[in-house]
């Protein structure tokens, strides 16, 4: 497990470079990022490279023991270049040009602006091919960061419309696979595509769905020029790119041929003001620990190995609404989160707050005049307790898939429906029984997992129901949200009744769905124990029962009271539960602990809000994320590899044990 941090020795005086990197060497960082905006310097005119000064500061980074990570300086194309092509430059979807004056203005689709990609690339790589300071690459920065993975601009018109060429081969089959004859938008010639533009009401959900696709498929295509340039220049590097949290429009499960490893962006305390709803005072101090873990396990799902956090929040940071001191510990307290959830290396951003540019408001681990911040401290301790483990072995899998997020954000016939939002309510009751969770595509390998559970399969094809109806005979246990089986591939409603092809496989069908406002506080309750009730939220299916056991039925007296809400239906050697609500917490947490229980799976007691236990390799973190202390109860003969069984606000401890259901928290008065 190591510490890095990102430099940009461009923005500071040659001869505080060294000073610098001894700091840096003195803290225990092992890596160094650099370079990714770096392009203008790199190259102040056309064919003028200047690499001198890069030289220098990987030799300082040598010198004192650590190792550089270069970055690919695409994400900030320089001015001179856009005025020399200025058909590189983005354009939004009513026209408006993407100018230069930030970042990310260039069109992933851009033939010039690939050639450019690749003469800027190739350079760099051969001029470090033989360099052992520098052992991999980050290609560009945060794809699609500020809007710009969907560009409308003429080159991707033409692209598109290539896209869907290929794709359908004929104008028939495209017009049979969108349902064009809705509204007369049939298509007689390939040509008359064109990309979304603005129109008097919603554009075709179909078209909008393949749009999407083919954006992620762009995005992926570039990067691949990039790796494959690095890699011709030395094998022996590895490549990756830095993600975002809850990152929608890049499909990132395929980027798993062209990248050695995923990393993503971690802020924490910006990502729990992004999530929706009310920010409580303990997320603006150290963020919600199951919106970070869920980016953890997404990341270190996509290659099934350990992930990096490329850049992790180092004190206050510029672009949130709001942003609060971060709590003492909490970027310690982050970087433990990260290992505990399969990270080998945590990067914090940046090494000292920019005197200059957008960025100014941003923290890093030394304030601007040198001298160490707060997250100094913490990120020294943090390389001091860190070690080395083996990946993370998760009994369960959560399924998740970009193309359901796409087509329900097209149509999400409710203004608080959102898909991701719906997979938090499943996963932190995962997470809050202390179960570790891969976070895979539906169509992944699910026979290790002993448990899986889908919040919402809103596409659904038959052989995504072969494929689960095989998992839950061969012993499995599933558990299934709402808006499940709607649509097929094309994202059209099947002619069928929800669940469509995974009817038989539930046992129960959708004769009506409503969307309720909060107001409504509906609940459900088991048929027999009327006396519990559980709430819901947003969205509520009517289910006929076949097969299925009626596991929930509407409570009160109004229009669906006494319908059945979901079922249990028992297949083969195992079970699949349909849920035709969005549950609230209490009804999450009861669903999810039966579930556990029917695989065997190994679970606490419900931990308390911002309370969070992970497991990696024989070790368990218990890591608080709340401004009151907590206690641990363990077997008296567990070992304790850091802390101890009463840990302080904003902390953490380590146990040596080997299994979390030896162990339980509660709050301290």
């Amino acid at each position: 497990m190591s510490i890095g941090v990102c430099y940009f020795p461009e923005h500071w005086p040659h001869e505080q470079w060294e000073t610098d990197i001894r700091q840096m060497a003195d803290a225990g960082i092992e890596y160094v990022r650099m370079a990714e905006f770096s392009w203008g310097v790199l190259e102040p005119e056309r064919g003028a490279f200047d690499f001198e000064w890069l030289d220098e500061i990987v030799g300082l980074v040598g010198e004192y023991g650590m190792e550089a990570v270069l970055c690919t300086p695409t994400a900030a194309p320089p001015r001179w270049l856009v005025e020399e092509r200025p058909e590189i430059r983005q354009r939004d979807r009513d026209g408006t040009v993407r100018d230069v004056g930030s970042r990310r203005h260039y069109c992933f689709n851009s033939d010039a602006y690939r050639e450019e990609t690749e003469r800027v690339v190739r350079a760099m790589a051969e001029r470090y091919a033989d360099d052992p300071r520098v052992v991999g690459w980050q290609t560009d920065n945060e794809y699609g960061c500020h809007g710009t993975t969907r560009c409308y601009c003429d080159d991707c018109a033409d692209a598109f419309r290539n896209w869907v060429r290929e794709e359908y081969e004929t104008v028939d089959a495209l017009n049979e696979a969108w349902g064009t004859t809705f509204w007369s938008q049939q298509y007689d010639d390939f040509e008359q595509v064109d990309l979304p533009r603005p129109t008097p009401a919603q554009d075709h959900p179909s078209m909008l769905l393949d749009f999407a696709r083919f954006a992620s498929d762009s995005v992926v295509e570039y990067n691949r020029l990039q790796a494959n340039l690095l890699r011709e220049a030395n094998e022996e590097w590895f490549v990756t790119h830095n993600f975002m949290n809850l990152f929608e429009s890049v499909d990132a499960y395929e980027f798993d041929e062209d990248l050695d490893l995923i990393a993503w962006d971690s802020y924490p305390t910006g990502h729990a003001q992004q999530a929706g709803g009310e920010t409580t005072a303990d997320e603006l101090r150290a963020g919600n620990p199951d919106l970070l873990s869920f980016n953890h396990d997404l990341y270190r799902s996509v290659l099934d190995r350990p992930f990096w956090v490329m850049e992790q929040q180092p004190g206050d940071v510029n672009w949130p609404p709001h942003s609060a001191q971060p709590a003492e510990g909490a970027m310690r307290l982050w970087a433990h989160h990260a290992t505990a959830h399969g990270a080998d290396t945590v990067v914090y951003f940046r090494w000292r707050r920019c005197l200059e540019g957008q960025e100014q408001y941003h923290a890093g681990l030394r304030k601007q005049d040198g001298t160490a911040d707060r997250g100094y401290a913490d990120a020294t301790r943090a390389a001091e307790e860190l070690f080395d483990l083996d990946h993370v072995d998760a009994p369960v899998a959560l399924l998740h898939d970009y193309e359901n997020a796409w087509a329900l954000g097209e149509q999400s016939h409710a203004p608080d429906f959102d898909y991701w939002q719906l997979l938090q309510s499943f996963y932190a009751s995962l997470r809050a029984h202390g179960v570790q969770v891969d976070i895979v595509h539906p169509e992944n390998d699910l026979e290790s997992y002993d448990a899986v559970v889908a919040p919402t399969l809103h596409l659904a094809t038959e052989s995504l129901a072969d494929h689960l109806t095989a998992y839950v005979e061969s012993g499995g246990e599933l558990l299934l949200g709402p808006r499940t089986g709607v649509k097929d591939e094309f994202n059209k409603l099947r002619p069928g009744l929800q669940p469509g092809p995974l009817s038989a496989l539930v046992g129960a069908s959708v004769d009506q769905h409503e969307t309720l406002p909060t107001r409504f506080e509906p609940t459900v309750a088991r048929p027999d124990e009327t006396d519990a009730e559980y709430a819901f939220r947003t969205w509520a299916e009517w289910l006929e029962a076949d097969a299925g056991e009626p596991l929930l039925e509407y409570a009160g007296d109004d229009i669906e009271g006494g319908r059945t809400a979901a079922v249990r239906n028992a297949v083969g050697e195992g079970s699949v539960v349909y849920c035709g609500v969005w549950p609230e917490s209490e009804l999450a947490n009861d669903l999810v602990g039966s579930l556990l229980d029917r695989a065997g799976v190994p679970q606490t007691d419900v931990l308390p809000d911002g309370v969070r236990v992970a497991s990696r390799d024989g070790h368990t973190w218990v890591m608080n994320f709340r401004s009151d202390p907590v206690a641990v109860t363990v077997a008296e003969d567990a070992s304790w590899r850091l802390g101890g069984p009463e840990i302080d606000s904003f902390d953490l401890a380590i146990a040596e044990i080997d299994a979390v259901d030896e162990l339980s928290v509660q709050i301290r008065e």
